[in-house]
């Protein structure tokens, strides 16, 4: 029922494809075969089709359909969205540093952090919850009108309420939490800390630790081990924002806060002036 068209990416597990089904644009996720060696890997696959069947939200992505017969047969079709936020901040990602088109505004990178934030707080208010484990800019997507999905459950795993007991080094090391890193139980709050250094990145249109000659290795491990952080965005006329991503990436992770009070705080920030719907509101453009 999948027509398949091209290459959109290659994992170590899995490669995913364009297709068309039912007329419909359509991302399908093709399961190497090798991947079903082991229990683990096995479980893995169904645990992604499982978060995404119990998906309903607007900025989380849809799983449309699923092939469960694994090796031979293992797909999964979601909804298919061309541009990431990597590509929306940075544009090609071979000229990062050689910026091929304008930044967008403040205002729409913030509304973009907004709707993460808001597409997180369900999967963490989910019974039981949902933690995504490897939130960073190539696994957001945005629609044709710039709203945000969050995408690619594959590291993502159930959690009952008040457990913390994942442990391994999962994730993208320049967005990983400290406790993470350093092979530490850790619970949902490391999707507020990877949450955090995406946040900074949209506020300064720079991709983190860009300054920085050391390897990602290095990175994590001055992060785990010497509080080491992005470059907090210094022309922000907002003083609140600086201060929610210093909360977010705080090192203790029960100092974070949840997605909702990072959506409180958002939505205070991105009130129009004269609203009368909140003090403070926000002077941004």
């Amino acid at each position: 029922q999948v027509e398949l068209k091209g290459p959109l990416g290659k994992g170590t597990s899995s490669v995913t494809v364009r297709g068309i089904w039912h007329g419909l644009d359509v991302a399908v996720k093709c399961i190497q075969p090798h991947s079903f060696q082991d229990m683990e890997s096995f479980s893995r696959f169904c645990q992604e089709v499982e978060l995404l069947s119990k998906n309903r939200h607007p900025y989380v992505i849809r799983l449309l359909a699923a092939c469960l017969r694994p090796p031979e047969h293992a797909w999964i079709v979601t909804e298919y969205f061309p541009l990431t936020l990597t590509e929306w901040l940075h544009g090609d990602k071979k000229r990062r540093k050689q910026r091929s088109h304008p930044l967008p505004p403040l205002r729409s990178r913030l509304r973009v952090a907004l709707e993460v934030a808001l597409g997180m707080q369900y999967l963490h208010e989910l019974k039981p919850r949902v933690v995504h484990r490897d939130l960073k800019p190539s696994n957001i997507f945005l629609d044709d009108g710039l709203h945000a999905r969050v995408a690619d459950f594959g590291f993502g795993r159930f959690l009952q309420d008040d457990e913390k007991s994942l442990t391994g080094e999962t994730g993208t090391y320049i967005y990983m939490a400290p406790e993470v890193i350093r092979h530490e139980p850790y619970d949902g709050s490391c999707d507020v800390y990877s949450f955090g250094v995406i946040l900074c990145e949209l506020a300064t249109g720079e991709p983190p630790y860009v300054e920085l000659s050391s390897g990602p290795m290095q990175i994590a491990l001055s992060v785990a081990y010497e509080d080491l952080r992005p470059a907090l965005p210094s022309n922000s006329t907002e003083k609140f924002l600086p201060a929610l991503i210093e909360a977010a990436w705080h090192k203790k992770a029960d100092q974070r806060p949840t997605f909702a009070e990072i959506v409180w705080r958002l939505r205070r920030l991105l009130i129009p002036v004269g609203s009368g719907c909140c003090p403070g509101t926000s002077s941004l453009k």
